[in-house]
């Protein structure tokens, strides 16, 4: 362990967000209900056909409640909540549909959780079937899916395939057996790589799997035998999320006991092996938490510059407009934000009543716009030029934005960036801290100073 950057992380692990939206959802207002959101909707009427869109489908149901998870979730064994569910689903799509004209193309759709493969396959076929239906879809359409892989069949991958998906997204978090009792989540290595093959079998171009490091009892040599596995399946993407502990926010996690936790020293040590085993493995650091293979579209949209970074974390399709469907899912398009009701009750309530299930929203501002392009592209592109900010937005960057620059400046002595006076540069070292350099251009941040944590730490 380098005493240099057990230092650094010591000084830099304050909790912040993890900028999948810019300003993050902390700052929508209820001010922003279904009413707005139909007329913000109107408004991307005038949008080239040529651009496309992307959809959201949030299914929150699991059967088993995972301890570290922090998304919106309903545990039930009940099938006829998700038969309920598919209904309302189906009315919003109703809801969606029409404004769009038949005009604009679905490019990119991804089914989140909860467990969208809690669905059967029937159920899977069904939804599948209803959507192509009600949207256009691209022929060349990124089309991906969360899977889990405990109770999962064939079957279920084979619905999948043929309603269009071609990517899967499988949680593995970590094998080790310790690790996986003390976060509530058994999942052998043998039932993932079977399911892993059955997706290559039925055609699924790109396999991702996620990892979280940061979990109860784990060590850098247990979780460097997770990443040997790993490595050895060889999927085309990997995902190594820093656990978000939160258990002010998600309750759950307070099953989770603290003194099992990493410590700081332990945490870094996972990180830089794990960066150093995937870059030894042919992989790309994409950046903050991804890494791909060279020839996978995600590092070839980094390449290219079209690298997006939404609620799902890095895609490949910037600049589509994103519409969330389902209970809590999140929608993002022109400068407006929009999430749903973030329980059952109430978003049943919004769409009998023939409304969107909008509960909350945001507007974004001229500034908002501007340092949601400076984050955005520093956390894709991992560089800035100035030229390009004031070509856009018919600024002068050192002056407006001389206030975020100047908080830089620890972080440029720390050797997080490079700057000169036309661009910023992130470094190796500063792929690691891409949540303490955008917080620097975050200007809702000093609002939050003194409350409890919105966030969960950066390292």
């Amino acid at each position: 362990m380098q005493n240099g950057l057990m230092e650094l992380v010591t000084k830099y692990d304050v909790s912040g967000p993890r900028y999948t939206s810019y300003p993050p959802a902390p700052v929508f207002s209820p001010e922003f209900g279904p009413a707005e959101m139909r007329q913000a909707i109107a408004l991307t009427e005038q949008i080239p056909e040529s651009d496309g869109i992307s959809l959201y489908l949030h299914i929150p149901f699991c059967d088993t409640l995972c301890y570290f998870c922090g998304c919106t979730t309903i545990i039930t064994r009940n099938q006829s909540h998700l038969a309920e569910y598919l209904r309302y689903l189906k009315k919003e799509i109703d809801l969606l549909a029409p404004l769009m004209h038949g005009r604009r193309k679905v490019v990119q759709m991804h089914w989140g959780g909860g467990t969208p493969t809690y669905l059967s396959p029937a159920q899977i076929e069904d939804l599948g079937t209803y959507l192509r239906k009600s949207f256009r879809f691209d022929e060349n359409a990124e089309i991906s899916v969360e899977i889990d892989p405990r109770d999962l069949t064939y079957h279920h991958l084979k619905a999948l395939r043929k309603v269009g998906f071609n990517r899967v997204s499988i949680g593995v978090q970590d094998f080790n057996s310790k690790v996986q009792h003390a976060i509530n989540r058994s999942q052998s290595e043998f039932l993932t790589r079977e399911v892993i093959g059955w997706a290559r079998e039925l055609g699924f171009k790109s396999t991702n799997v996620d990892l979280i490091y940061g979990l109860p009892l784990q060590t850098a040599d247990s979780f460097r035998q997770t990443l040997d596995k790993i490595i050895d399946i060889s999927p085309e993407r990997i995902a190594v999320y820093n656990f978000a502990f939160v258990p002010w926010i998600k309750k759950q996690q307070k099953l989770i006991s603290r003194e099992d936790l990493p410590s700081p020293e332990t945490k870094i040590e996972i990180l830089a092996m794990t960066i150093d085993r995937l870059l030894a493995a042919g992989y790309e650091y994409i950046g903050m938490d991804h890494f791909a293979k060279p020839d996978d579209e995600l590092a070839v949209a980094q390449k290219t510059k079209s690298l997006n970074r939404n609620f799902q974390g890095y895609s490949t399709k910037a600049g589509s407009d994103l519409y969330g469907l389902g209970m809590s899912s999140i929608s993002h398009f022109g400068p407006f934000y929009a999430q749903n009701a973030k329980t059952l009750p109430e978003y049943y309530k919004a769409i009998d009543a023939g409304s969107f299930a909008t509960h909350v929203g945001y507007h974004m501002t001229f500034d908002d716009e501007v340092r949601k392009f400076v984050i955005l592209r520093l956390m894709c592109d991992l560089e800035i030029r100035f030229a390009d900010i004031e070509e856009m937005f018919h600024i002068n960057v050192p002056h407006y934005l001389g206030t975020s620059l100047a908080a830089l400046q620890p972080l440029i002595t720390d050797g997080f960036i490079v700057a000169t006076e036309s661009s910023l540069v992130v470094t190796i070292l500063g792929r690691r801290f891409l949540r303490n350099i955008a917080m620097c251009f975050d200007a809702h941040l000093p609002q939050a100073a003194g409350k409890t944590p919105l966030y969960s730490k950066t390292v």
